[in-house]
């Protein structure tokens, strides 16, 4: 059992806490058992807890993993990426090309609750790279210029997603119904405005706030969607290839202040040199089982080749005291 270090061996360097199993030591479910206050205070203390060498028995002993710990995995509602459900609800990580990165982000944290703890289970090693990245939105915090987080502070955030018919993931998906009743409901419900367009697409617009304090540590942390969902943060041929397409207003997704305003490229790219300035890897092993603190540390992915097979489910919701304004359909 150890914790890996900023100075560790290139390819080790984790965010996380390592519990690695001895020879003779519990299996995991009665590591977890006999130890979960310690793996609570890591998680708080590091954002992360890697735990390695264990057999985990496939998706049914990462599911129990999950229970042993954290009770039944959450359903993935509201999507904001494509993902493939393995069995119940444990699904698999982003289903996107493999030649693509997922820039850092907190999940869910575009939403009015989240999951407080975030479960990858490696099934089959990448051949290289392929990490999942991991940053620590405290120092992300304080990376960030004063002014930027005091304006952001001030207006909030807003995320603004439009689903086209025949184009992506449509709101079926996003939304596990075709029920359009059920939809608005939702949205009612997470303080989302949702607007029907012409030709079957839909329009949802959530204001948040950008800056949240832990519920336990009382910590203030970057806790938002601001980069990630912005049009900027994507490859350039495919920046330039959407906005050919539908214009800045009908993006898949963009970001504005919570007022409308646009946040200017300088502050985006501001945003980002933090998250990379945070930013620690390792590489995966064959039934390693991450967990992260979704209030503490953010997560991507590195591009990868190979058969990386990552399985991840989501626990412990969490709804804050401030959720948004309340929302209304519009014409």
């Amino acid at each position: 059992m150890n914790a890996a270090t900023s100075d560790a061996p290139p390819g080790t360097r984790t965010l996380a806490y390592v519990l690695e199993r001895d020879a003779a030591g519990p299996g995991v479910l009665e590591l977890i058992e006999e130890r979960s206050a310690l793996i609570r205070e890591k998680l708080a203390e590091h954002g992360a807890v890697l735990l390695r060498g264990f057999d985990i028995g496939g998706v049914d002993g990462f599911a129990a993993v999950v229970r042993q710990l954290s009770g039944e995995p959450l359903e993935y509602s509201e999507r904001s990426s494509p993902r493939s459900t393995i069995k119940g609800n444990v699904y698999t990580s982003t289903d996107y090309p493999p030649e693509e990165e997922i820039f850092l982000h907190n999940e869910n944290s575009y939403q009015s609750s989240w999951p407080r703890l975030l479960y990858f289970h490696c099934a089959a090693e990448p051949t290289s790279l392929g990490a999942t990245p991991l940053a620590d939105i405290r120092e992300v915090y304080r990376l960030i210029d004063p002014a930027v987080r005091e304006e952001f502070a001030r207006r909030r955030w807003m995320v603004v997603r439009n689903f086209h018919e025949g184009f992506g993931t449509d709101w079926r998906q996003i939304f596990n119904t075709d029920d359009r009743a059920e939809v608005e409901a939702h949205c009612r419900a997470k303080n989302l405005e949702f607007e029907w367009r012409e030709g079957g697409g839909l329009r949802t617009r959530g204001i948040r706030d950008a800056v949240h304090r832990h519920p336990d540590t009382g910590e203030e942390v970057w806790f938002n969607h601001i980069t990630f969902f912005h049009h900027t943060t994507l490859a350039p041929e495919v920046q330039a290839g959407l906005l050919e397409l539908f214009g800045e207003d009908e993006l898949p997704s963009n970001t504005y202040y919570g007022d409308g305003g646009t946040i200017p490229a300088d502050v985006m790219d501001h945003l980002r040199s933090c998250y990379r300035a945070a930013s620690t890897r390792f590489d995966y092993r064959f039934d390693d089982v991450l967990i992260v603190e979704n209030m503490l540390a953010a997560h991507g992915r590195e591009p990868f080749t190979g058969p990386r097979k990552i399985a991840v489910a989501m626990a412990e919701p969490h709804v804050p005291a401030r959720t948004g304004g309340a929302a209304q359909a519009t014409a």
